[in-house]
């Protein structure tokens, strides 16, 4: 099942306020659902998708989410209305992570994510697309 944009920004609207209101701090730019499907270039085409990312530049703190990347995968994985709230829940409790820690100057989830990158690298890294 392949949710529209619309209902995909519907739902994340209502996850988001499922989360305390403190954890969005700081997070000037709020989080955007961007239509765009973002394939992670260091993997072979179609097999490593980013679903999301918190960005703190020029224009702020925020948080985009990649439909199209979400889509993506519901549609190679066959998800249902659940596995989309719960893969939209997940990105987003991960961003918000990386936001507060980013506020806090630790790094963690930095640290995590380069060494599960690493592994999939390991994994998927050596195939050609």
């Amino acid at each position: 099942m392949v949710l529209s944009f619309e209902q995909a920004g519907d739902l994340l609207d209502e996850l988001a306020e499922s989360f305390p209101e403190a954890l969005f701090d700081g997070l000037n730019g709020g989080v955007n659902l961007q239509e765009d499907a973002v394939p992670d270039q260091e993997f072979p085409k179609g097999q490593v998708y980013i679903l999301g990312e918190y960005c703190n530049d020029l224009l702020g703190r925020y948080i985009n989410l990649y439909y199209g990347s979400f889509a993506a995968m519901a549609e190679n994985e066959d998800w249902t209305g659940e596995d989309w709230e719960q893969e939209l829940r997940q990105t987003l409790s991960h961003e918000l992570t990386h936001h507060m820690e980013g506020r806090s100057g630790l790094h963690a989830l930095d640290d995590k994510d380069e060494a599960e990158m690493a592994s999939w690298q390991e994994e998927y890294g050596e195939s050609d697309s």
